[in-house]
């Protein structure tokens, strides 16, 4: 590793060394294809020099170079110095917001991922204070303020049906709602994102999966609220499109919306994890697992993997069938997280994880709840994986767990 990346010029009031100035131009003007390492400590001599000229490729280089390292300490002196070059471009820099903040969210970045929470969270509150308040509302969740991060959520989405909210604003605003304890207000949010998936369905604009998952998890806010009557409801619409999907496939084209899948999943998980905390915070269930987490909240729970996996395999071997069934459910749950954000996801790796819950589940003859939940999961993952048909049977069969030996109707609202 090169100790002279930690070597910073900005800002330096010392008289601009001619000689190295000169040395600088010779570099840039070379045949020679330069390496980013190399354009960096060029950049930084004349950026002293001509910036308006330099700052702009100084801080592309640093960034660049970003990407070349994997030391957690060095990602930091380089965005660090990227984001001060960036801060110094003139206000009429071509593209300076935008390097302003590529600059500013990979500082923040490398301050997580290097172990420095206090850091990142300044800067966060720094970038809400322009109006970038989404990564401190996540960074507020996963250390437990969930009040505050429903707050500062809900002061930029709006209100009423035309609000530009997107599906995502609309999901982590429910999950802080529901997490600070204000259920009601929660299941109003994500009706909004029912209603939207709904609208979307009928114009045959969205893809029907994506509905599907939505009413599953709205079905189970209503369930834990006491609405009986609007949890069968959504469940038995949630039944009539998978009866859809079944007979005759998605209508419209789908795109990979695996990620919103996951993100529910780990979101239904939360009540069976500990209470974040600032002093040991875990992940914003509800934010997206790459694009939202904080990356040392995302490390820390998958690195968890290899704990559960011993414990279940202890309970296993004590016959706790009830902290067995709990267990390797939140073992699944981080196993889907990562399945989907893998890149190569080939169904067979995910499956036995669901399969083994239902068996589990089926052991267990105290409450039908348990079969359900672990049925309906492995539904909505088969709808992931587009097998419908063993999605209905999967969903149907909790359903009627659920609604008794004679459920009501089904309803569809597509």
């Amino acid at each position: 590793m090169h100790h002279t990346e930690n070597r910073g010029h900005m800002g330096d009031t010392a008289k601009v060394d001619q000689d190295a100035v000169l040395r600088a131009r010779v570099l840039l003007l070379g045949s020679g294809r330069l390496t980013a390492r190399e354009r960096v400590g060029a950049y930084r001599v004349l950026a002293e020099v001509s910036p308006s000229a330099y700052l702009p490729k100084l801080v592309d280089a640093l960034i660049e170079r970003s990407y070349e390292l994997d030391e957690p300490e060095l990602h930091v002196t380089l965005y660090a110095e990227a984001l001060a070059a960036a801060r110094r471009l003139h206000a009429d820099a071509p593209r300076r917001e935008g390097r302003l903040s590529r600059a500013l969210s990979g500082y923040e970045h490398a301050l997580f991922a290097a172990g420095r929470r206090a850091e990142g969270r300044a800067l966060c509150e720094e970038s809400a204070e322009a109006g970038r308040y989404g990564r401190l509302a996540v960074v507020l969740a996963e250390e437990g303020c969930h009040a505050e991060a429903a707050e500062l959520l809900g002061g930029h989405a709006g209100t009423g049906d035309a609000d530009p909210a997107s599906d995502w604003t609309l999901i982590e605003w429910a999950a802080e709602l529901d997490a600070a304890g204000r259920q009601e207000e929660a299941l109003e949010v994500f009706a909004r994102l029912v209603d939207g998936g709904r609208r979307g369905a009928s114009a045959d604009s969205a893809p029907l999966a994506s509905l599907v998952w939505k009413l599953d998890r709205y079905a189970r806010m209503l369930g834990a609220a006491g609405r009986r009557e609007g949890e069968v409801a959504a469940r038995h619409e949630a039944l009539g499109l998978l009866t859809r999907l079944a007979r005759g496939g998605e209508p419209v084209s789908r795109s990979n919306i695996q990620a919103l899948w996951a993100t529910l999943l780990g979101l239904s998980g939360r009540p069976d994890e500990p209470a974040a905390t600032s002093g040991a915070p875990l992940p914003a269930f509800g934010a997206h697992v790459f694009h939202g987490w904080s990356p040392d909240t995302r490390e820390d729970y998958f690195a968890s993997v290899a704990l559960l996996e011993r414990r279940t395999a202890a309970l296993r071997a004590s016959g706790d069938l009830p902290g067995l069934i709990v267990t390797q459910r939140r073992l699944t749950v981080r196993r889907a997280l990562r399945w989907e954000s893998s890149g190569r996801r080939p169904e067979d790796a995910l499956r036995p994880s669901f399969d083994e819950g239902v068996a589990l589940a089926r052991l267990s003859p105290v409450d039908p709840g348990v079969l359900a939940r672990a049925l309906a999961d492995r539904s909505m993952f088969l709808v992931a994986v587009k097998r419908y048909g063993e999605a209905l049977a999967d969903f149907t069969e909790a359903t009627a767990l659920l609604d008794g030996l004679t459920p009501p109707p089904i309803v569809t609202r597509t």
